[in-house]
């Protein structure tokens, strides 16, 4: 996700001009020379280092991002925190609930800001899913039902990249994917107290690229995960993720079911939420496709014209801008490290469920 970061702090700027704090590209971080020089030239930062420890001891460095494989992100972003940058992290918080409490520790005990790219909260489509719950329009909540569908390492002879390495990575389709839908169903329907899952590797041994002569290395984490959630409130919930769904690129999507309506999302056409309310004329009920590009959501009005369509890549330049935001008048910036310990908690209790094949209690 380095190049999705470095386009939002590049971007946020020309569309959020009246930004409190603009944003100065100081240096970008990574261990290749020859590539980090290319992508400071190319993305337009000023400077780069190839060792995150000379990063965080500059001193013309406020904000640091860390956009590095999950097994970095703890002591990256602690070493920061000590060293009194603000700091914005990359999901999942870290490969294990433990480890995501010592960076929500460091980063309250430096009192620095802190914020997480759960991205997808900052579609215009989900500004507007939030208001319309908050404002009672579905009603009472009774489900939570969503799915994340990939198909790019359906093929057994795909390589095994360092996210199919749980050492690395932490987890595979739970903590990649199902982590989004962890966040965004405890942003519009509310924190979660008890799960049960399954998990399942369908490939469990693949080429290592970095093998010579090529042989086979095993695949340790999931390739599949589906698990059930109970909500404080007493909804119920659906939980669905796999990067074997063929066909499926990048389908993020969800339904959620009120006494008085429903909202249905699909990251493929992300511009458009579904609604179902029975505030209609009679005989003309059914759900409705709202193309959310009005302008009155708090991003759309900052980039094109009235109905014209956002993309991804605006998520993360609408993450950067409130946090930049939030940073400028001392607020803490949202979603942030206390929304990434929560995750990574429920992602540790979908594991431990499981390898038990017990329903998990979640506690903060």
């Amino acid at each position: 996700m380095g190049k999705a970061h470095s386009n939002a702090y590049r971007q946020v700027a020309r569309f959020f001009p009246e930004l409190e704090a603009q944003p100065v590209l100081k240096a970008i971080c990574g261990r290749n020379e020859a590539e980090v020089r290319e992508a400071a030239r190319n993305l337009g930062w000023e400077t780069y280092e190839t060792d995150w420890r000379k990063l965080i001891e500059r001193g013309d460095i406020d904000i640091v991002d860390v956009a590095a494989p999950g097994n970095l992100h703890a002591e990256i972003a602690i070493a920061a925190a000590r060293a009194g940058k603000h700091v914005l992290c990359e999901k999942p918080l870290a490969s294990s609930a433990g480890q995501a409490k010592d960076m929500l520790n460091a980063v309250e005990q430096a009192q620095v800001k802190h914020g997480i790219f759960f991205n997808y909260r900052k579609a215009p489509t989900i500004a507007l899913a939030k208001h319309l719950i908050d404002d009672g329009a579905i009603g009472k909540i009774y489900h939570w039902r969503a799915a994340y569908l990939q198909d790019w390492i359906a093929d057994p002879n795909f390589p095994r990249v360092w996210k199919l390495r749980k050492e690395i990575a932490g987890s595979g389709a739970l903590g990649d994917l199902a982590s989004h839908q962890i966040d965004l169903a405890r942003y519009l329907v509310g924190e979660i107290t008890e799960v049960t899952g399954m998990m399942t590797t369908f490939i469990k041994q693949r080429p290592d690229p970095d093998a010579d002569p090529p042989q086979l290395a095993e695949v340790n984490v999931d390739d599949a995960t589906a698990f059930l959630a109970r909500f404080a409130n007493g909804a119920i919930g659906t939980f669905e993720a796999t990067r074997f769904a063929l066909g499926r690129k990048n389908c993020n999507r969800f339904e959620i079911n009120g006494s008085k309506g429903s909202l249905g999302f699909n990251l493929e056409n992300m511009n458009d939420l579904e609604i179902y309310t029975q505030e209609t004329i009679a005989g003309t009920h059914g759900f409705r496709t709202v193309n959310v590009t009005s302008g009155a959501d708090p991003y759309t009005a900052h980039y094109w014209p009235h109905a014209h369509i956002i993309g991804y890549e605006h998520t993360f330049i609408n993450v950067v801008y409130d946090a930049f935001q939030a940073i400028a008048v001392g607020a803490m910036p949202s979603p942030n490290f206390v929304d990434g310990y929560r995750c990574n908690v429920i992602l540790d209790a979908v594991e431990k469920s499981a390898a038990t094949g017990q329903w998990q209690e979640i506690t903060f």
